[in-house]
């Protein structure tokens, strides 16, 4: 499986047209991250990146998707149900090109592609050759750079938790485009070289469970997320939907993201809920803005 490149064919969506010259100021490297993204850490907002994922035994693919928290954008995941035709790197990735989210915060510039496959090398490289046509979106330069992000992000998670590589070592990601290296995507950034996850761009607030619109047994629901301060304390609070949609303030509190190495920024928390349509809101508390709610996540879900 390793060493397997695995072709998927899609409906041919619009070719892009040309590239920009390498001499062009807006044109970037994949591997060095845009002004804004090494500027990340202020406000706040620390320039970590999100751990990579653990083997598991679930057949769902996760996947990178682009959402906004304040006045920043960043990277949030989802676990998805693809199918088992093409090995995991491929169907992540198709995935990110070719559904849409289940939270309506977030979104994705790709489209999809005719032709995706993926390869790993012994030392650890994810090569991925996609067609043009998943890059037929006008982005702007740092839009653009997320969206490769967005891309490595996902087929780093795949490789590492379906167990295709080794997460012990440092892992880069090569894309090609029909093939060739040094295509600019997005009329931006150009391809080519290996790119690994950058820092800065995972979200600092994330809920991992409950995902967006699933249902949950009445009485206990355990609610686990990730912050990127350890030790950092967070303010989380429970909506109550009612049938007209109005959202009303149910439960709240605070809980402190974990320090531990092993653990570093999980949070854990449990309520009890009766049957009912919930959400779920977790946010940063800023040095003296204890009532702000910083670099928010939030996850609707119903309790049957």
């Amino acid at each position: 499986m390793r060493s397997a490149v695995l072709l998927g064919l899609f409906p041919a969506a619009l070719l892009l047209s040309g590239c920009i010259a390498d001499q062009d100021p807006a044109v970037t490297s994949s591997n060095v991250p845009s002004t804004s993204q090494r500027a990340a850490g202020v406000d706040g907002v620390p320039t970590t990146s999100a751990p990579l994922e653990t083997m598991q035994s679930s057949n769902k693919a996760p996947v990178y998707w682009i959402g906004r928290s304040n006045s920043n954008v960043f990277l949030y995941r989802e676990f998805r149900d693809v199918p088992d035709e093409e090995n995991p790197i491929t169907r992540a990735l198709r995935a990110m090109m070719s559904e849409t989210p289940l939270d309506p915060d977030y979104f994705t510039p790709w489209q999809n592609p005719k032709t995706i496959a993926t390869s790993i090398s012994g030392n650890n490289v994810i090569t991925v050759d996609v067609s043009a046509d998943a890059f037929n979106s006008n982005l702007d330069a740092d839009m653009a750079q997320r969206a490769i992000q967005q891309l490595v992000y996902t087929a780093t998670a795949a490789g590492a938790s379906s167990g295709l590589i080794d997460a012990g070592q440092q892992i880069e990601v090569v894309i090609l485009v029909d093939g060739h290296t040094d295509y600019v995507a997005f009329k931006h950034v150009k391809l080519g070289s290996p790119t690994s996850r950058s820092a800065g761009m995972v979200a600092p607030v994330w809920i991992i469970d409950p995902q967006q619109g699933v249902e949950v047994a009445d009485g206990r629901v355990k609610i686990t997320g990730r912050s990127t301060v350890p030790g950092g304390k967070l303010h989380w609070q429970i909506l109550k939907v009612q049938e007209s949609g109005e959202k009303e303030r149910y439960l709240a509190g605070e809980t402190t993201a974990a320090a531990e190495p092993g653990a570093s920024g999980v949070f854990n928390m449990a309520v009890n809920l009766g049957p009912g349509s919930y959400e779920v809101r977790v946010s940063q508390i800023g040095p003296g803005k204890a009532d702000d709610e910083l670099n928010v996540d939030s996850r609707g879900f119903t309790v049957r």
